[in-house]
């Protein structure tokens, strides 16, 4: 659980979108780097992808305020970030993907501080300065400077300045950047808690697929500054789609899909020798294997699979 003294009313689901992004457009230097972006997320946790220069870190500081707006606006939790800069950065809390902690101090003495700016009074700030370090795993080592802690415990810390607050919505910036696998599970761990607690929404921009994946409901995927892709997951997962993989002997694949397709179902050619398909519930796979034999044609491999995200991804990088 969230420390009791952080624990707010959580948001009616559908009440309102997390992001609303209407035209927004990002310039730096004449080149633009947002181009119009148009969508609104309502998930309670959303992932942000994109290969680099695709422009998730531009659009991460232009939510935060911290960007000029070249064209359109942009709202979060319904707050406008050009004229509520303020509302917006009191209700946001951002773990940044680089370090942004002073050696010198102690975890309390930093989180304290970072609770102070986001508007909190001292003493409420130390008082959950101590309860959100406990929370992360380093109420034993409030106490130690910064510049003394290991990567993880570093990474913990900025997790841990980020929801001093009681933030509603929280942005991860590659929270598990550089972690060992037992750090990293650590991590995800505490965003999927963060999560069930349906205390605040959760933003997670990452590079790792498998992250996005184990704690996302929604993703929405960035391509040259545009919107290329956006998939409600957790949809996804309830319809419980039945997917088949087939690679054939020789390059007829097409062929073979082209008959499935007549017959209802839906395929995607991969390479000459394979593809993919959604089938019909009451679809009997028998049918596979009569169209093959009718066009004399060998079935190599026949698997059952759902599309992972990896999937989606990389087909929203090549279209």
């Amino acid at each position: 659980m969230m420390p009791q003294t952080m624990e707010m009313e959580a948001p009616a689901a559908g009440s309102q979108p997390v992001i609303e992004l209407d035209g927004l457009s990002v310039k730096f230097g004449g080149r633009e780097i947002l181009k119009d972006l148009r969508i609104s997320l309502s998930g309670r946790t959303l992932g942000l992808l994109g290969p680099n220069g695709a422009g998730k870190s531009t659009l991460i500081q232009t939510l935060l305020g911290f960007c000029p707006i070249a064209g359109g606006t942009a709202r979060v939790l319904g707050h406008d970030i050009s004229h509520e800069r303020g509302k917006v950065r009191s209700i946001v809390g951002y773990m940044p993907e680089n370090d942004a902690l002073i050696a010198n101090m102690t975890a309390v003495s930093f989180v304290r501080m970072m609770g102070e700016l986001s508007g909190l009074p001292s003493e409420a700030a130390l008082e959950r300065a101590h309860e959100v370090l406990f929370y992360v795993g380093l109420g034993e080592a409030r106490y130690r400077p910064l510049g003394t802690y290991s990567l993880g415990m570093k990474q913990l810390a900025k997790l841990a300045q980020a929801i001093v607050h009681g933030p509603r919505l929280l942005i991860l910036d590659e929270p598990s950047n550089g972690l060992d696998p037992p750090a990293r599970q650590r991590m995800i761990r505490l965003i999927r808690n963060m999560k069930e607690s349906g205390h605040m929404h959760l933003l997670l921009c990452s590079h790792l697929l498998r992250d996005v994946e184990e704690t996302c409901e929604e993703v929405l995927i960035l391509k040259k500054g545009r919107i290329v892709h956006h998939a409600n997951l957790e949809a996804e997962r309830r319809a419980d789609k039945r997917f088949v993989e087939i690679e054939t002997s020789g390059s007829a694949a097409a062929e073979l899909a082209e008959d499935l397709g007549r017959i209802g179902c839906t395929c995607q050619v991969v390479t000459p020798a394979r593809f993919k398909m959604t089938v019909p519930a009451e679809f009997d796979l028998k049918e596979v294997y009569r169209l093959a034999e009718a066009r004399e044609l060998q079935l190599r491999r026949l698997n059952y699979r759902r599309d992972t995200l990896e999937d989606i991804f990389l087909k929203a990088m090549t279209d």
